[in-house]
């Protein structure tokens, strides 16, 4: 997602005028800094029109449409609601904040939560997302057959700009619950802006406000442990894409980024366990792509989990370098690391079966890497 650069001189235009702009400008394929002064009477309507064409290059990216790898998929109408998501049959949907408690907003503040699809389909299917979330939420799937004591979070991808629900949320939670685990999904706040330094780099906000939402969904977890029939020791992670940044950051935070708000903060956050399933966000785009260099944020603690990283070779949204460079890093730690990196699968394809094995066979050998480090 590209910033916005306020012109500085120039006359003004109208809240019309500046989306129409943009949106040439995304139709032509390039969203570079985009220069703008309107009025002041216009400016809530230019930031919220704004934002939802960004958002819709963002959830574009997140679902890899591109034309030249084998990775081109069907577009459709994306269509948006001003509806929170909920947790459907069998999802019990959770508070992870007090409710009195004042929270850091995510941009934007002031508007209600959003849903809507995602374009382009992912496996010939529609896809959903929840933005502008101001109120985070865990959902805990209860397991199906033997309870292995094993409870899994997962963080969906969506860019820091939305949260894919379905395709790598409450799919995950279909899956892995027929093994015996607790799966628990984290609706984080969103959006959240990552802006552009000189280079053009995106730049980690001072305070990653999904950081805090997944630390206190693993103390609330493993305070609650008992309540939910799980081992508060066999507690991971799985993030997809920008979720995938989360579980590092997660995996490699030594304290709590936010104050201590009640018991729940005197438990360890750190996973039991972390997967990560094509991530971004973590090797060093500015750097030579020979030297696999971590992002200045990608600190790496002794504390990391066991993880294993799953990646295609021709994801073109994020580099297969991010996950190399960080299994590197975590090897060079000491960190018990496995990587299962196929040739082929693109970008964001989740548990959607397509032609690519990556996409029917790292379930199975995620199951199997459980099993090996004694979680199930």
């Amino acid at each position: 997602m590209s910033s916005l650069i306020p012109a500085q001189t120039g006359p003004a235009i109208s809240a019309d005028r500046a989306v129409a702009d943009l949106k040439r400008c995304v139709s032509a394929g390039s969203v570079g800094a985009v220069a703008v002064i309107f009025r002041a009477r216009e400016v809530k309507r230019v930031l919220s029109s704004i934002f939802v064409v960004l958002l819709a290059i963002a959830v574009s990216n997140a679902a890899a449409e591109t034309t030249n790898d084998g990775c081109a998929r069907e577009k459709i109408e994306k269509i948006e609601k001003p509806l929170p998501w909920l947790a459907g049959e069998g999802g019990d949907q959770k508070p992870i904040w007090p409710e009195g408690l004042a929270l850091n907003s995510p941009e934007l503040d002031g508007h209600s939560e959003m849903t809507g699809n995602g374009s382009p389909l992912v496996a010939g299917r529609a896809w959903n997302w929840a933005t502008y979330v101001t109120r985070p939420t865990m959902t805990i799937y209860r397991l199906r057959g033997t309870n292995t004591g094993a409870a899994l979070v997962v963080l969906p991808g969506g860019g820091y700009a939305a949260v894919a629900m379905d395709l790598e949320g409450t799919e995950i939670c279909d899956w892995i619950t027929k093994e015996g685990v607790t799966c628990v999904i984290l609706k984080y706040r969103v959006p959240q802006v990552w802006r552009r330094n000189k280079k053009s780099v995106d730049q980690r906000p001072e305070r990653l406000l999904a950081l805090e939402d997944a630390q206190r969904a693993m103390g609330l977890l493993r305070l609650r442990a008992a309540d939910y029939g799980i081992d508060p020791e066999k507690i991971g992670v799985i993030g997809f894409s920008a979720g995938g940044h989360l579980a590092a950051e997660l995996s490699n935070a030594t304290a709590r980024a936010y104050e201590r708000v009640d018991a729940a903060d005197d438990m360890p956050s750190i996973p039991d366990f972390a997967i990560l399933a094509y991530p971004g966000r973590i090797w060093d785009k500015s750097s030579p792509k020979t030297s696999l260099a971590l992002n200045p944020w990608i600190k790496i603690s002794a504390d990391v989990p066991p993880t294993l990283l799953i990646h295609a070779m021709n994801d073109q949204v994020d580099d297969i370098r991010h996950s190399v460079a960080y299994g590197l890093a975590l090897n060079d730690a000491g960190v018990p690391v496995d990587m299962r990196f196929f040739d082929k699968g693109c970008h964001a394809f989740g548990l959607r079966p397509t032609s690519d094995p990556i996409t029917t066979e790292w379930p199975g050998m995620a199951v199997q890497w459980l099993r090996d480090i004694g979680i199930l």
